[in-house]
């Protein structure tokens, strides 16, 4: 078996794209429009990491997403540097809810309450201010 991709539903196409491209850093890698099944289909991946994609799903006529939570955890990704990933997260307007305290890991929400942590490449970062007397904000 090989992976392929997680598949979330969305209810915007332009904030999913702010919060998933725009802030989070991912790359667009294709968009499928279904015409007769009224949906479209945008591939993202991380730069260089192609193979592990995740599959935005918009239904043109509307969907119920609830919290996001139903039947599904998180989402992860290994970053560089997570005191600067997240004060760019922060600056692109983005909650976030649980702060790198540890200097290693985070945990930010898309437009649609899916749930993605963030973790520190390698060992974690010496724990540093603002975020060690940051609390967590709402869930995560």
């Amino acid at each position: 078996m090989k992976y392929l991709h997680t598949m979330l539903r969305i209810k915007n196409i332009d904030s999913s794209l702010d919060f998933f491209c725009g802030a989070l850093g991912l790359n667009e890698v294709r968009r499928i429009e279904v015409e007769e099944g009224r949906f479209t289909l945008i591939f993202l991946a991380a730069e260089g990491d192609e193979s592990s994609q995740i599959e935005l799903t918009y239904n043109w006529d509307g969907d119920e997403l609830g919290k996001g939570s139903r039947n599904f955890g998180h989402l992860a990704y290994e970053v560089e540097n997570i005191y600067e990933t997240c004060s760019r997260l922060k600056d692109s307007g983005v909650t976030i809810n649980r702060p790198p305290r540890d200097g290693r890991m985070a945990f930010v929400r898309s437009p649609d309450n899916v749930s993605v942590e963030l973790l520190q490449k390698g060992s974690s970062l010496e724990p540093t201010e603002p975020w060690i007397s940051m609390e967590n904000i709402g869930e995560w």
